[in-house]
């Protein structure tokens, strides 16, 4: 009995998988990328950078390097800074590709403002820090790991944003290819109920303790104090006169 399907397009391109050889018509533009967030996660490390942040009892300290490094490996730019304020009482910081970290502040902004105009009041960090993981995994903001730190009437909070949209909440966090060294030293340095001036100095010694052994990270600090009056951002190069 003659095969219905022979010599059949169905039947030409069932040879052409088995033989290993792409269909012509298969769409090429738009499909999804091979790479997993897991992927993403590795770029993040292998770009360069520390950033931390850590909670208070008045209010949050955001604190992050200022170089900017080529696969971690080159020194692209000595004064980036790597932290900006999205929100009245909030700050994110900027870890991972440049041109993503950038369109994902610039998106936040956009929406923390037509929410207040809406709302008539500022958005609180839970809705936020839920805003920016639906933001990283459904956007095209590829190869970020952010920090987000904020005060609102619940009190302080500091967040941890990874590239797949997981969102993680904690007392402090560290992101970037130095996090194994400042976490050292914040698990040596943070107790609870510190204070903005104990927690600013426990950051600065994280960047710093980055800076000395991981070559992504160093040429400064740049800190970002968030209370309930807004944001307060600083930058010292070369670390000096930060304390």
């Amino acid at each position: 009995m003659r095969d219905p399907f022979a010599d059949s397009e169905f039947s030409q391109n069932l040879q052409r998988q088995s033989a290993g050889i792409p269909d012509p018509t298969e769409p090429e533009i738009g499909s999804f990328p091979d790479e997993s967030p897991q992927g993403d996660q590795s770029k993040v490390a292998e770009t360069g950078t520390t950033t931390i942040g850590i909670t208070a009892e008045d209010g949050v300290v955001v604190a992050t390097d200022m170089r900017a490094s080529l696969g971690g490996r080159f020194v692209s730019n000595k004064r980036v800074q790597k932290v900006e304020q999205i929100h009245p009482t909030a700050a994110l910081t900027l870890v991972g590709s440049v041109g993503g970290a950038q369109s994902f502040i610039r998106s936040l902004r956009a929406e923390v403002d037509l929410y207040e105009a809406r709302k008539g009041e500022d958005m609180s960090m839970t809705a936020l820090s839920t805003l920016a993981g639906n933001f990283a995994r459904g956007g095209p903001f590829f190869a970020i790991n952010p920090i987000l730190g904020g005060i609102d009437d619940e009190g302080s909070h500091v967040y941890s944003i990874d590239p797949a949209g997981g969102v993680m909440e904690d007392d402090y966090t560290v992101t970037g290819s130095g996090l194994t060294v400042a976490y050292g030293t914040l698990e040596d340095r943070y107790e609870d109920g510190m204070n903005m001036d104990e927690a600013r100095s426990a950051a600065v010694a994280g960047v710093r303790a980055a800076a000395e052994r991981d070559t992504g990270s160093g040429n400064g600090v740049y800190i970002a104090e968030v209370t309930e009056d807004g944001v307060d951002i600083e930058d010292y190069p070369d670390f000096d006169g930060v304390e």
